[in-house]
């Protein structure tokens, strides 16, 4: 039974902050919409200008109207799926599905699955679309160490991989100029990546950030955004100094950035809050709101033309009881949110609305 339940507030930013560029202080608004549906959730992507948002769901991908939070499509058979990623000028859209190392390449218009690729890899998770090079990027957990993998995507062909420093490679994002940069979970790092030749060129450590996840670029400013724990980072995209930090909370598992509105997002899944900075420049950011989500709102996608970020967050009933002297379920590093241990079934699924 699909619920639309939807409930608005208002939220703050920093008290009578002026911002550089904007002159007033930020107001985040919140819609929140219960869109039902079944499977937990990883990644969630924004088509941009469209209003539609691409959800995780475990099995299946739901495809939800970002103004309205109406469930506009499914799309089925995506087992372990983790992201999305959207290829405009092929009409084509691609899930990575770790349950059977098969991407599902989509009509991007219709939704109908025009056919599964095998990858020959294990550990897919990541994905993003290189527009200035026309290729599809997956980051892959694989084993004995992480890849990530260049998709044509008018075709769905593999054509490049590169082995990686670390086995928990996450969020990439392009410069526009031929270079792919992949954080490193494990390594605290960023990797660099000619696309053309799909080798790694450099490796830059990211301290004070831990566990870097979501990532973002600003071509204007040449500037790279790692989203990390506790502490996220901005690192110049050329020399691959970090040249500022910025305060969150713990759980991120992504990071959204809207370039015309100068607004960096950075969910915490852990806290439950997504904390948005203003770059007042290159190398000046200021947090100008902390907006209550909830609990497992890891994921974040922004949509730069209509100015939106959107969080998903399944809601859990209580979790069974446990057999007696069964040790405790382990905390993941980093917070994320609700990896692992057991959990009740879900009893809500809120994708949430910020808007200012």
């Amino acid at each position: 039974m699909k619920i639309n339940a939807r409930t608005a507030a208002l939220f703050f930013g920093v008290a009578g902050l002026a911002l550089p560029g904007i002159g007033r202080a930020q107001t985040f608004k919140v819609d929140k919409y219960n869109i039902g549906g079944e499977g937990g959730t990883d990644y969630v992507t924004a088509e941009p200008g469209t209003g539609r948002v691409f959800i995780s769901r475990g099995t299946h991908v739901m495809v939800v109207d970002g103004l309205t939070g109406k469930v506009v499509g499914d799309i089925l058979d995506t087992p372990r799926v983790h992201g999305i990623g959207l290829a405009p000028k092929a009409n084509h859209g691609f899930t990575t599905n770790a349950g059977d190392s098969s991407l599902t390449m989509f009509d991007l218009k219709t939704l109908a699955t025009i056919k599964k690729i095998e990858t020959h890899t294990t550990g897919l998770d990541g994905i993003m679309y290189d527009e200035s090079d026309d290729r599809i990027i997956l980051t892959n957990h694989s084993r004995p160490i992480g890849t990530a993998t260049a998709i044509e995507p008018k075709t769905g062909n593999i054509v490049g991989t590169v082995e990686l420093e670390d086995n928990s490679p996450e969020g990439a994002a392009s410069n526009g100029k031929g270079r792919i940069y992949v954080n490193n979970e494990g390594k605290d790092s960023i990797q660099v990546i000619d696309v053309k030749t799909m080798k790694s060129v450099a490796s830059w450590p990211l301290a004070p950030c831990k566990s870097p996840t979501g990532i973002a670029y600003d071509k204007k400013t040449d500037r790279i955004f790692a989203g990390c724990s506790d502490t996220s980072v901005v690192v110049d995209g050329t020399s691959g100094k970090v040249v500022a930090s910025i305060p969150n909370g713990a759980g991120v598992d992504a990071l959204g950035w809207d370039g015309q509105d100068k607004l960096i997002y950075i969910p915490a899944g852990r806290a439950g809050t997504v904390t948005v900075a203003h770059q007042d420049s290159p190398d000046k950011y200021t947090v100008v709101a902390t907006v209550p989500t909830r609990q497992g709102g890891k994921t974040i996608a922004v949509d730069p033309v209509k100015h939106r970020a959107y969080v998903f967050a399944p809601e859990y009933g209580p979790a069974p009881t446990p057999p007696a002297g069964a040790p405790a379920p382990a905390t993941p590093p980093g917070g994320g949110g609700g990896r692992g241990g057991p959990r009740g079934p879900i009893v809500a699924a809120w994708f949430f609305a910020i808007k200012h």
